[in-house]
């Protein structure tokens, strides 16, 4: 069977289920705007996270110390009921010989936030990538979100936040590197 992807067409018979008019003058150019928005935010399955980074050798082969990205906005979908989640996140590592240009580390969190996700997977994607194309001796990640579908239905609380971490190489185990990474993500 030919794979067939979702059209306007689809998006109109949305709007004339939910009772709507797609023909109504605010609702016209409303199902091509949105198929372009659901393109835009799932448009990380189409990227590659070894090529959101950029490795460079000059200028790390001495330094062993935390380095720290914090504040990275993130902006994804929750696969359960396709509603935004929205927050920040913190990333840190210690290289081991080379490290990545600082814009990178933002690529990659829409490289993964930009396809339908749960945060804690979105957390350990992000971990796991810079362990396997930066090779660094430790990496730290921390998400920080609000989830939509928490605070617009069901129980329906606002402002409520969601935290996930992820920690890989030495931050499982030197709990003084750990507490420094964690002392870094929440200094105001």
């Amino acid at each position: 069977m030919p794979e067939q992807g979702f059209t306007e067409q689809d998006w109109r018979r949305l709007l004339i289920s939910l009772g709507e008019n797609p023909d109504r003058a605010g609702l016209v150019e409303t199902p091509s705007r949105v198929a372009k928005a659901w393109k835009h935010w799932t448009s990380g399955y189409a990227k590659d996270p070894a090529e959101c980074l950029k490795v460079f050798e000059d200028g790390a082969q001495e330094y062993n110390e935390l380095i720290v990205l914090r504040g990275i906005p993130v902006y994804s979908h929750c696969e359960h009921h396709l509603a935004p989640f929205f927050g920040s996140a913190t990333i840190g590592y210690v290289p081991n010989g080379k490290i990545v240009g600082l814009s990178k580390l933002t690529h990659l969190v829409d490289c993964f936030a930009h396809r339908l996700q749960v945060q804690e997977r979105l957390t350990i994607q992000i971990a796991n990538a810079l362990m396997t194309h930066l090779e660094p001796q430790a990496v730290g990640v921390v998400i920080r979100c609000r989830h939509l579908c928490i605070e617009s239905r069901g129980i329906r609380t606002q402002g409520e936040e969601t935290v996930t971490s992820s920690m890989l190489g030495t931050l499982q185990s030197n709990h003084a590197l750990r507490a420094e990474f964690f002392a870094v993500e929440r200094a105001a």
